[in-house]
């Protein structure tokens, strides 16, 4: 009797396991024309994928298009306004009224098959907020170690000018009464002090952008596109149907990279 109510906790606790795992990274069909794209959600982004999957249940994603596409870069959709859009329509402008939180997670980049989330670029969006339906499926391209030195440099330059400028903002008042007393002296040293605190504060806080070990040998091998870590939330990763990612991104477009012929898409939870 012992060994039955075991066996039958044992397969109980298994199957929770199972089904623990099964929510923790569910796994989304993309349909289109060249074939099905396979994704699987990140645990640890748990903002966007219930998000996805709310729009997959509601069929929001039905219909949509994949309206641009780069070839060596990725193929981005889900612009509301590409379902029965006009032929040669510039699309991408499309968003539903919220958005999302940026999850940026160490382990989650810009390798081949990366899921990941459009959002707006520039000073507007300085929270780097996802859009609530645009995605994007990196293919990307295989870099060398030398580039990614130089992306490093170039993020973290960036970063730097980034953190400055804000300093300089919390410090306005203070540098405005340098200038109206005319004390060049006393600017130039308080911008510099600026300058070498956000140096301090990049080390300290861990801003400072730089490659992993593992993200240097994918990149440098499988390929993928670096320059958007940090910057963009990873979601998620293609598991099966990467070749029709390939054929997707080889098709003819127009000057705003939009697919000559339409690809629609289909998508469906799978688990």
């Amino acid at each position: 009797m012992i060994f039955f109510v075991l066996s039958v906790l044992a397969a109980f606790v298994a199957s929770c396991s199972t089904a623990e795992k099964s929510t923790d990274q569910p796994v989304v069909l993309i349909k289109t024309e060249y074939g099905d794209i396979k994704v699987k959600l990140y645990e640890k982004t748990p903002e966007h994928r219930k998000n996805f999957l709310k729009l997959i249940h509601d069929d929001f994603y039905d219909g949509l298009l994949f309206h641009r596409v780069i070839q060596n870069f990725m193929i981005q959709g889900g612009d509301p306004e590409s379902k029965n859009a006009e032929s040669g329509e510039k699309l991408g402008g499309g968003s539903l009224d919220y958005t999302l939180p940026a999850e940026f997670v160490p382990e989650y980049y810009h390798k081949r098959g990366a899921l990941a989330a459009a959002r707006r670029g520039g000073p507007s969006n300085p929270e780097k907020r996802s859009s609530a339906s645009q995605f994007y499926i990196v293919q990307g391209k295989v870099f060398t170690p030398g580039q990614l030195d130089t992306l490093e440099m170039a993020k973290n330059s960036r970063l730097q000018k980034e953190m400055t400028a804000r300093i300089f903002e919390e410090n306005r008042e203070e540098l405005e009464q340098f200038r109206t007393n005319n004390d060049r002296e006393g600017f130039t040293l308080r911008v510099a002090e600026i300058k070498e605190k956000a140096d301090s504060l990049m080390n300290v806080n861990g801003t400072k952008f730089e490659f992993t070990e593992k993200q240097r040998e994918t990149y440098t091998t499988i390929g993928g596109y670096p320059s958007l870590d940090g910057d963009y939330t990873v979601f998620g990763e293609v598991v099966e149907g990467m070749e029709v990612v390939d054929k997707i991104a080889a098709v003819e477009t127009d000057g705003n990279d939009r697919p000559v012929e339409d690809v629609e898409m289909e998508v469906e939870l799978v688990k």
